[in-house]
């Protein structure tokens, strides 16, 4: 069988134009749209746009970081998939702060709260889920597991996580502990590991060398990306790309382009042995 997998950061469903001068203080408080040379900056709610392009694409696995909570059924909906999510930070008082993020997405930011989310598509389903705290400071880290049964009655086990930043020196304990704590829980079926890692392998040579040696997780996805699929057990049809800019942008005020999340979204194509 064959999967096609995708991991993007949303960014909380925020846009986030290339061009700096729009970032302005008058966007942020009154919510006004910035016009640039080639991009809007709009300030506005945009789950629609967002799962949009999600449900247009070709995929059958979805991993997704700095997700608004609210969405998880919304976009199951609109993607035809099932759905799981793990809490992480600033979600206390979540109805409060999920209309101050529909109101001004840009004044709140990742003030919403987030999750990360595994989005299944049929006839494919989840049938086991975990959820483990990796940190608890400066942010809370989760790992969010899935059990998949796919189309054939096989299984695969897939692991998604945002780990912290680098100025926290904190990623490569993390993402050991995920590598660790994921391949327990595939047990023998093939894994899927993947997320915001914020770990570069051309930095983190090292890191990655240790998740190929101990664990046997393969194919990041470029020397400088931080969001990547790695794999256990499969075989890799096409491996890890990044969507080109254009690929995450719509039509928007003036003429203009509006450029969904600071994340490119990833995508890569695994062959699966069931049985």
């Amino acid at each position: 069988m064959v999967v096609t997998a995708l991991t993007w950061n949303l960014y909380h469903g925020r846009d986030h134009p290339p061009e700096r001068s729009l970032f302005t203080w008058r966007s942020r408080l009154l919510r006004r749209t910035e016009l640039g040379t080639t991009h809007a900056q709009v300030n506005a709610p945009l789950f629609h746009e967002f799962a949009g392009l999600l449900a247009g694409w070709e995929w059958q696995l979805a991993l997704l970081q700095e997700a608004p909570p609210r969405w998880l059924s919304r976009l199951g909906r609109r993607c035809e998939a099932g759905g799981v999510s793990a809490l992480t930070s600033r979600n206390l008082l979540a109805p409060v702060r999920a209309a101050l993020a529909e109101w001004n997405p840009d004044l709140i930011a990742s003030g919403e709260g987030g999750s990360n989310m595994i989005l299944v598509r049929r006839p494919a389903r989840i049938v086991a889920v975990e959820r483990v705290t990796l940190a608890r400071r400066p942010e809370r880290r989760r790992l969010l597991l899935a059990r998949v049964q796919l189309a054939g009655g096989g299984h695969l086990a897939v692991a998604n996580m945002h780990l912290s930043v680098p100025s926290t020196r904190q990623g490569s304990t993390e993402v050991m502990r995920a590598a660790a704590t994921a391949v327990r829980f595939a047990g023998g079926d093939p894994l899927l590991f993947g997320g915001d890692l914020n770990l570069r392998p051309a930095r983190d040579q090292g890191v990655f060398e240790h998740l190929r040696e101990r664990h046997g997780l393969v194919g990041p996805t470029s020397p400088q990306s931080i969001d990547h699929l790695l794999a256990r057990g499969l075989d890799p049809l096409a491996p890890p790309v990044s969507l080109e800019p254009g690929g995450r942008e719509l039509d928007g005020p003036a003429g203009l382009r509006v450029r969904l999340s600071d994340h490119a979204p990833v995508t890569a194509t695994f062959g699966v042995l069931e049985g």
